[in-house]
């Protein structure tokens, strides 16, 4: 065979031994360097695969982090309010706090009603209706001593009139709504849903 090759003239055995280079480039290209290419493209798109979802988890653990911390900060609003709300036993005693605090302050109690609870989702306002009868420094002194109490109570609708002279000093009649707040238990809010839910029904119920 050899003989044979080295019997050709001159460019036919160049032609020879191209054809056989490109033969050898082809067999490496086929059966070493393509199926390498394909590998390397499918690393390397798992790579692309891999940094997407470590930068997706990254992103999700600052979010659940930011989260985390925003609800840390609601549960400690929440119990900081929480502290300022009295529960449904000590409603009696801060009513007559507040009522005493009037007298205290020199003001005269016309009267003192405790209104119908208003019930909202999750707690329920608890108003009083309140008349008194002092002078202007008295009733100012009465609600700042209801603005330093450790719970809440929210003073509105405050209407003063039939002012007098008495005895060198200008006495009035003072009358507001002194409201404070409760948290609903459990059952008071699913009875409340629950109430609400129904009254919505019938509404529609109407309507048809």
């Amino acid at each position: 065979m050899l003989d044979r090759i080295f019997a050709l003239p001159v460019h036919q055995r160049r032609l020879l031994y191209g054809s056989l280079v490109v033969l050898i480039i082809l067999l490496y290209a086929f059966a070493l360097h393509l199926p390498q290419a394909r590998e390397l493209a499918s690393k390397k798109e798992n790579i692309r695969a891999l940094e997407a979802e470590h930068a997706r988890l990254q992103a999700f653990a600052v979010q659940r982090e930011k989260v985390k911390n925003e609800m840390a900060e609601t549960e400690e609003l929440f119990n900081q309010v929480a502290a300022q709300l009295p529960d449904q036993k000590e409603i009696p005693e801060l009513l007559r706090q507040v009522s005493n605090l009037g007298r205290d302050s020199g003001l005269e109690v016309l009267f003192f009603r405790q209104k119908p609870e208003v019930p909202h989702d999750l707690y329920a306002e608890v108003p009083v209706e309140m008349g008194v009868r002092g002078g202007y420094h008295q009733v100012a002194l009465f609600f700042d001593k209801v603005r330093h109490l450790e719970r809440i109570v929210h003073i509105t609708e405050l209407n003063l009139k039939n002012p007098q002279l008495r005895n060198g000093q200008v006495q009035i009649d003072a009358s507001f709504f002194a409201t404070t707040y409760r948290f609903l238990s459990e059952e008071e809010r699913e009875r409340i849903a629950k109430e609400k839910a129904e009254a919505q029904q019938k509404k529609k119920t109407k309507k048809k």
